[in-house]
């Protein structure tokens, strides 16, 4: 039986991939539904580059949508964690941390810094990303609006919107939100 999608450890063990959850320790197969719809909604939502990519990549066994979902997962599973170690790779509100996994095509393939190390989607628009990045630093308002040339009333508009965008509420939250993601790093 299946459990739901939370402080889940991915690992490669000869030449599998295997999960830790709860302690019990299983090999990732195409009957680990649970994980797998977790895992495609977690990319397909957070890393749409990424889930465009291997759905281009695995094309072919698309008609059969069961195997489809475990390919894709099981690449980006691969390709971004490999460790086994005592941080989980998805927390239980659904964030990664990606650690640095080795290949021999490192440079080279064409899916680097797509599906391997991939661009977390912020959900903010190119207008309120540079109003979020002053947000962040704890600049006040009328500092934000002053430096980008743009009315207080529209700061205040776009740091409600980045907000609806990220699900927070506060500037604390955005903070955090920020930090977890590497968001302006």
């Amino acid at each position: 039986m299946e459990r739901p999608l939370t402080n889940i450890e991915f690992f490669n063990y000869e030449n599998e991939v295997w999960y830790r959850h709860d302690g019990d320790f299983c090999r990732l197969s195409e009957s680990c539904t649970e994980i797998i719809d977790g895992m495609t909604e977690i990319i397909s939502t957070f890393y749409p580059k990424a889930y465009a990519a291997l759905c281009e990549q695995y094309k072919g066994c698309s008609p059969n949508k069961r195997y489809f979902r475990y390919r894709i997962v099981l690449r980006f599973v691969r390709c971004n964690f490999a460790q086994l170690d005592n941080i989980p790779d998805v927390s239980d509100t659904a964030e990664c941390t990606f650690e640095f996994v080795p290949c021999p095509l490192r440079g080279e393939c064409k899916l680097e810094c797509v599906v391997c190390r991939p661009e977390f989607d912020h959900k903010l628009s190119s207008a309120e990303l540079p109003v979020m990045r002053l947000w962040f630093q704890g600049k006040d308002v009328k500092y934000i609006a002053d430096k980008l040339c743009l009315s207080p009333h529209t700061i205040h508009n776009h740091i409600r919107h980045a907000y609806q965008r990220t699900d927070t509420h506060t500037r604390s939250e955005f903070v955090k939100y920020a930090a977890q993601h590497n968001l302006f790093s």
